[in-house]
Formats: structure tokens, C-alpha cells, sequence
């Protein structure tokens, strides 16, 4: 099947990944690609509809993006946001003027009749982030939106179908804005809406059926959410063809390695070899406390534990990879197909004899994938499980990594986790988790005194993970939290929650 496209031209701007996310999540596929398409590149690519990001520049900047004007000529409607906004009026005629401060938050908006803001309230809140504004529209446009401090907050050319508007329509402070890019995609461009998770089940299936039939596959099983989608959609085509090898480090959460033994062998009849390395990897990281030597040991072990694993195997056909988008999209490699030759992914080609790499889910955002979950029938504890740094816990002790402070990490991060989904917090906040920080600190247990390494609880919300903030849990969550584990684990006196946000911080400690 041939989906309707939207082709999101992205220029920079930190709202870009999310422009492209609220586009499918209406039902209409798009790709997020560099600016510099030419106009015969966009004209193959054949969009129903064209989208210009924000980004960091100024239109009158030495070597500012900028763009072909032939792409007004081809007859399809466009939508520039911020700076894309910014650039069309630039480029057809316009004039683009820097204030004397940046407008940044949340302004009062007033709209005028128009098909982009049909059925939106005329008096609403938008959400501004520039310095430039739009200070005269090009000739044949006319201003359909306005605020006390941007006098074209919104302008178009509704003949040519082209479309600016200052202010954020992706971004969820700016109200109505769904509704705004709904009108876009289905009142202008005329979508149908034909981009659903179970279609693109049934249509990959079908696809990889047609590749790897009779072909042996093999597939490095983490246990997170992308490699369990990826392993469980490839399953669906190849059958008894797929191996699964899951390399347990002992670096899981409580309850974890069992869990992808249940689901994936016990549950769902792959054939998962699991592989006992719990051991091996706390040698090799005794004695170790910076971050990024513990990422690299770890990463040479799991090398090391596959290739050995994969040599019993013999040659397969296929390795399948669980790429999602952002990944691309983050590599610079723009759209590519389902199924790509053989290529360097993370170490593991060069260590497994293989003819190609399969990525299933090279398409996917993150919450699409959940959905393909969803749609394959694996269980919630799967498909919405935490993010989880590939070094696992080892990377959530602070220090040298040892048996005790894993266990006591594992009790403390499962407590956690019970009283986050008992409170019904669960989907509210994006990630959760414990920390054993390198401070110890006294207590007073029993009469006697104890001095144990402080234990840090890090909650936060966010979209994308580009940016985040600390979750609002309530008190008396928190401090049933705190009083589980200080009077069921063993190493625990001082509980205490991080209030930071990222930026300045990081969601991760190490």
C-alpha cells in the first residue's frame, strides 16, 4: 500500500521531532528531512503537503538555511512554522524584522477567518518562541492571526495554499493546536488518514514475509521495548527461523530477565536462548567507578558473551536490528528502506557472519512502537516499560558496582515502581527509577548506628526526552515510598528525591 505523505522540512528547531510525531499521531505518515531537498527530490518524493520547521537562525544570517523558491510553484500546500514562517515571507517578498526582546512563553492570540484555524476559538493561547517576527507580509498574503507583540502572528496566500504562522502549533501550551494541524493535513491538503499501527503490522509482516522466508534470522534480545517489538514482529514472518539470544548481565531490574524468558519463550514459542553472563560482567567491572569505562567494558562483554552464542548458531541470513526513527533522524541518514545491506550496528556486525540487517521499526517514533506492541499482543509490563540505559544498573550505582548494592538497587527500584503504579502515576510520568549515590551518610536503625550510601528516587515527565521535569509526586506517595524502602531493604537509611530538571541536568545520573 502506498501511504499519503507529508514531507516535514527540518531546519533545526528543537520542536522538529515532535512536529513530525503529532502529524502521525492524526494519521498521515510524514518524514522529518534535511532543508536542502531539491525541488526534484521533493517532487519524487510526491508529499500531500509540505512543513517547514522552526530553527535557531535568522533569515538575514551569512549562511542561514534557506530554500528554493520553485518549491512554491509545485502546486502543494505548505505550512512554515516560527522560521519557516519567518522564510517564506523572506523569500516571497516579505520583510522579517529582529526585536528588541525574544517572545518566548505563552502569548494571547487572536484569529481571523480561515480554513487553518476553522472551528478555533477566536481568542486563544499560542506559544511563542523567537526573536524575529514577520513585519510585512509578501504581496497576495494577508494577516489572519495577531498578538500585542507580533503583528503577523499568523499570515497566508489561501489561492496557493501556503501558510505562515509565528507561533507553535505542535507544542501542547499552544491550545487548540492539534486542531490547527488537523485542518492543515485534512482541510487543506485533503488526507484521508490511512496511517494506522495495524496497517503497518499487516503490510511489514507481509513484506518480511516476502525476504525471510526459509531464512535464518537472529536477533540480540535486550529485553526493552524496541528489541521486544522488533523480535516479536519478526517472529510473526519467520516463525521457528528467528533465534533470540538474550544475554542476561545480572544489570536488570527485579524480575526482569524472567519476565523475557516468560513472555517471549514461555508465552509466545520463540525459540530464546538465554545466556547466563551475570558473572563475567561483575568481573569485569571490578574495581570500576567512571561512568564511561563501565559503558565500555560492559558493551565489550555483551560482544564478546553474542559472538560466542552466535558461533553456535552458525551463519544466518539475517540480524535484525531494533532501530526506531529518532535514531535516524539523529544520524543525519534521512528515510531509508525497511530492510538496508550490511552495515556497522554497535559493534555486532563484525563479530556475526550475516548477509543483511533487518530494522522493522526503522519508520517508528517511539510511542508508535508501543502501539505496534500493543497490536502484536504483548503484555503492558512490555510494551510501556521504562526507558532503560543499555549499561542497565550499573550505571545507576555511583561508584564501583557490586552484588550488594545491586540487590539493594533492585529492591529499592522495584518499591518504586509498585507505589508509582498503585498511585495510577505510572503513564503520567515519563520515567522512574532509583539511584545508590557514592555519599554515605549516618542513620539510626534499631539503636544501633548505621552509615549506608544515600538512596536517590529520579522521577520526571516529559515528551520526547530532549527535555525534561521533575515529577509533581505527591507527599504521601513519596513518603510511603521512602518508608518501604528504608524498613524492607537491606543498606538503606536515607532516601532523598531529585528536584532538577533537564537541562541543567540529565535524566540519568551517570
Amino acid at each position: 500500500m502506498v501511504h499519503e505523505k507529508i514531507l516535514v522540512l527540518d531546519f533545526g528547531g528543537q520542536y522538529n521531532q515532535l512536529i513530525a510525531r503529532k502529524v502521525r499521531e492524526q494519521g498521515v505518515y510524514c518524514d522529518l528531512l534535511p532543508y536542502n531537498q531539491s525541488v526534484d527530490q521533493i517532487r519524487e518524493y510526491d508529499p500531500i503537503g509540505i512543513i517547514f520547521t522552526g530553527g535557531p537562525n535568522s533569515v538575514y544570517e551569512t549562511g542561514a538555511p534557506r530554500i528554493d523558491a520553485r518549491i512554491f510553484t509545485l502546486g502543494i500546500p505548505i505550512l512554515g512554522i516560527c522560521y519557516g514562517c519567518q522564510l517564506i515571507a523572506y523569500t516571497l517578498g516579505g520583510r522579517v524584522t529582529h526585536a528588541d526582546t525574544r517572545e518566548y512563553g505563552k502569548r494571547a492570540i487572536q484569529y481571523s477567518k480561515s480554513l487553518l484555524f476553522a472551528g478555533v476559538c477566536a481568542e486563544n493561547t499560542c506559544w511563542m518562541s523567537h526573536t524575529d517576527f514577520v513585519s510585512s507580509v509578501p504581496s497576495g498574503f494577508c494577516v489572519t492571526a495577531t498578538t500585542p507583540t507580533c503583528p503577523a502572528a499568523a499570515f497566508e496566500d489561501a489561492a496557493r495554499k501556503i501558510y505562515g504562522i509565528q507561533f507553535h502549533a505542535e507544542v501542547h501550551h499552544t491550545v487548540e493546536g492539534e486542531k490547527i494541524l488537523h485542518n492543515f493535513l485534512y482541510g487543506i491538503c485533503g488526507a484521508k488518514g490511512d496511517w494506522t499501527m495495524s496497517n503497518f503490522v499487516t503490510e511489514q509482516v507481509e513484506r518480511l514475509r516476502q525476504k525471510i522466508t526459509g531464512k535464518k534470522v537472529l536477533c540480540a534480545m535486550s529485553g526493552g521495548v524496541d528489541s521486544a517489538v522488533a523480535a516479536t514482529l519478526i517472529h510473526r514472518a519467520a516463525g521457528e527461523n528467528l533465534t533470540c539470544v538474550f544475554v542476561d548481565h545480572g544489570l536488570l531490574r527485579k524480575g526482569e530477565a524472567e519476565e523475557v524468558v516468560s513472555v517471549f519463550r514461555d508465552r509466545l514459542g520463540m525459540n530464546l536462548v538465554k545466556v547466563d553472563a551475570r558473572e563475567r560482567f561483575l568481573n569485569r567491572l571490578q574495581g570500576v567507578s567512571e561512568p564511561e569505562e563501565k559503558r565500555k567494558r560492559i558493551g565489550e562483554e555483551f560482544i564478546k558473551v553474542f559472538e560466542a552464542e552466535a558461533k553456535k548458531i552458525g551463519t544466518v541470513d539475517y540480524l535484525v536490528q531494533g532501530t526506531i526513527y529518532p535514531d535516524v533522524i539523529e544520524s543525519g541518514k534521512g528515510a531509508s528502506a525497511v530492510i538496508k545491506s550490511h552495515h556497522n550496528v554497535g559493534g555486532l556486525p563484525s563479530v556475526v557472519d550475516f548477509r543483511e540487517i533487518i530494522e522493522p521499526l526503522r519508520d517508528l517514533f517511539k510511542d508508535e512502537v508501543r502501539k505496534v506492541g500493543t497490536e502484536l499482543g504483548l503484555p503492558d509490563s512490555v510494551v510501556q516499560r521504562q526507558p532503560f540505559p543499555g549499561p542497565g544498573l550499573a550505571i545507576r550505582i555511583m561508584g564501583e558496582v557490586t552484588e550488594e548494592k545491586l540487590k539493594t538497587l533492585r529492591d529499592a527500584d522495584a518499591i518504586l515502581r509498585e507505589e508509582i503504579l498503585k498511585a495510577g502515576l505510572n503513564r503520567e510520568i515519563w520515567q522512574y527509577f532509583a539511584v545508590i549515590t557514592s555519599t554515605s551518610t549516618v542513620g539510626v536503625m534499631g539503636d544501633a548506628r548505621t552509615y549506608e550510601p544515600v538512596i536517590a528516587l529520579r522521577a520526571v515527565t516529559s515528551v520526547d526526552a530532549m527535555t525534561a521535569d521533575w515529577a509533581k509526586i505527591p507527599y504521601d506517595v513519596l513518603e510511603t515510598i521512602a518508608n518501604r524502602i528504608i524498613n524492607e531493604v537491606e543498606h538503606a537509611n536515607r532516601i532523598v528525591y531529585d528536584i532538577t530538571s533537564k537541562p541543567p541536568a540529565t535524566i540519568e545520573w551517570e
